[in-house]
């Protein structure tokens, strides 16, 4: 089987506990729905309850921006992409726009949809925890390690997540019972030492592979600490952590982590939970619940495919254009670092505003080839589904622009298969999304060796990843087995000058190589250029897309986090501090 780990777990049915009104036994009868306090501790009981913590991780049960893919935030507010689809399509809890406008108001959904979702996360962690001291006698003390070193592994992601988020957020552990007190708790405190001391716990207590594809290990705990550290600017602690997982991490089932040698096989169904993946939301399908499926991807498929594309909906998450063009090289294969990639001839050639039936032949300039793994843009071939026609396949162009996305689409030969079938869409996936993968570590572990280490070293890490990306096997090519455009890469092959030259070149790595990915406003944000940049992009997408960019604008000291929304604020009246600016 593809996937070990089950998803669809109840919570409210997980911690419901039985009352006795009196002693007669045949009085005593269960609510319906809820489990006495015996089932819950025993080793079955506490599994559950663990796995209900990490069914939460693609938001399970809330708005498709409360998915630790984030592919709203971290990528839509990145510039990787816009909403897409046409302006009217996604009110209320999809109203995506106001993440790439910056638009955000503490009364919006989604907003209160991530701060309930990555709690609920916590809650469910929580329990494990709670429960763990009264375990019955079939838990083993091997058995209370890692369930409890697991539980706090997934703790500290969703603290994680709600901390690059918000920012200032309410630490809630295991200590406090829910309904006594929880809503007396400030988000005065500085959350970091907490998140730190919960993955060092799963660093130390967890085992270096498990039983189950999907769970967390030893490495994956060492790598999200050492990512935690990089966000502090902890260079030299994240560095020594980076250097072990480089040198010995493996995956849960004892493959030693490398980088796959075809790059789009990161996102095929086919090939979830490989050496690349650290760790990863698992996705199943046709389990009777699409809620276990890669569900907060769909509506992110070409527009009006019919049976010659994937899904047939909804034209959202559509790549910009400024992406686009950051994938131009120069005659030897390298990125143009400058900037010059939005100028003149050097911006990527592209259909926008011509009918599919009208003549169109794609760029023919040198281009990186992870463009045509990304993007999907008119004259190449989409998967094996048929060549993107352009304008046919998109909802609203002046909205949304010309390019599709590309990642985490399946294969014609997966539908019905490695897709959900039985809803209104096949865009239910059994998909996996990495949210740490191996090309990921080395790019942060660069990072570290050109604050504290080596400017060499990063060369090489960065290399390790251009290098993968330049295997003409398999780039993308047309159906007579030529590349389907002028593919061009090469490695840095001289020093770098200095530590801004390699800066430069690890953050442009960090944008081609994880596209559409969900990590660039993050990055920009922890980097302290995301004014500079995202104003910038705004600027030059306005010009292209006006609809959807004209008078937007990031606001230094404020846009950085989202508002701590405002239904939370008034139930926890005068305890709960705004984040400033909203």
């Amino acid at each position: 089987m593809k996937k070990t780990i089950i998803k669809g777990v109840s919570i409210t049915a997980m911690l419901a506990f039985v009352t006795f009104a009196c002693n007669d036994k045949f009085l005593d009868v269960p609510a319906t729905g809820q489990l006495a306090g015996s089932q819950l501790t025993s080793k079955a009981g506490l599994e559950g309850v663990l796995l209900s913590s990490y069914a939460q991780l693609n938001g399970r049960g809330f708005s498709r921006a409360t998915s630790s893919f984030n592919w709203v935030r971290g990528s839509v507010s990145g510039g990787d992409a816009n909403k897409g689809s046409n302006p009217g399509d996604g009110g209320g809890n999809t109203n995506f726009s106001t993440f790439q406008r910056f638009e955000l108001l503490p009364t919006n959904g989604d907003v209160n949809d991530k701060w309930r979702g990555m709690y609920e996360g916590i809650s469910r962690a929580n329990a494990v925890l709670r429960i763990l001291p009264t375990a019955a006698a079939d838990v083993s003390d091997a058995d209370k390690k890692r369930i409890s070193a697991e539980a706090r592994f997934l703790r500290a992601h969703y603290y994680f997540e709600l901390k690059r988020s918000f920012n200032m957020v309410p630490y809630i552990d295991e200590t406090l019972d829910y309904g006594q007190g929880i809503e007396l708790v400030k988000n005065d405190v500085d959350i970091w030492p907490k998140i730190e001391a919960d993955f060092k716990f799963a660093q130390d207590n967890l085992p270096e592979t498990q039983a189950a594809a999907g769970r967390a290990n030893k490495w994956a705990a060492a790598t999200y600490l050492a990512k935690t550290y990089l966000y502090q600017k902890k260079y030299t602690e994240a560095k020594a952590l980076f250097d072990q997982v480089i040198a010995s991490g493996v995956t849960t089932n004892g493959k030693k982590y490398g980088l796959l040698a075809n790059y789009t096989d990161i996102f095929n169904a086919a090939r979830d939970n490989m050496e690349e993946s650290v760790f990863a939301i698992q996705a199943a399908v046709n389990t009777g619940d699409v809620a276990n499926s890669a569900q907060e991807l769909d509506l992110n498929f070409p527009y009006n495919t019919g049976s010659n594309g994937p899904a047939g909906c909804c034209g959202f998450f559509a790549p910009s254009f400024e992406l686009a063009n950051s994938f131009r090289v120069n005659a030897n294969g390298l990125p143009l670092l400058d900037g010059s990639y939005n100028t003149g001839a050097n911006q990527l050639k592209n259909d926008q505003g011509i009918e599919s039936k009208a003549t169109f032949t794609p760029d023919a300039g040198p281009v990186d080839p992870r463009l045509d793994w990304s993007i999907g843009r008119r004259g190449i071939p989409y998967l094996d589904w048929m060549v993107h026609p352009g304008l046919d396949w998109i909802r609203d162009q002046s909205y949304a622009g010309p390019y599709s996305p590309k990642k985490f689409i399946f294969y014609k030969a997966q539908d019905k298969t490695l897709t959900d079938g039985s809803s209104w869409t096949d865009g239910y996936s059994a998909i996996n999304y990495n949210i740490i993968r191996f090309a990921d570590v080395l790019l942060m572990a660069a990072e570290c060796e050109i604050e504290v280490g080596s400017l060499e070293t990063a060369r090489t890490y960065i290399n390790r990843v251009r290098t993968r990306a330049a295997n003409q096997d398999a780039w993308v090519k047309t159906s007579d087995g030529k590349n389907a455009a002028n593919y061009v890469i090469s490695n840095y092959t001289t020093a770098f000058a200095s530590k801004d030259a390699a800066r430069a070149a690890v953050q442009f790595e960090r944008k081609l190589e994880l596209s559409g990915e969900g990590h660039r406003f993050y990055d920009l944000v922890r980097w302290g250029n995301v004014s500079t940049v995202i104003n910038a992009f705004i600027t030059y997408e306005a010009q292209k897309l006006p609809l959807g960019y004209s008078g937007a604008k990031f606001t230094a000291n404020k846009d950085e986090y989202m508002p701590i929304p405002q239904v939370q604020i008034d139930y926890q009246a005068g305890v709960l501090k705004q984040n400033p600016g909203y």
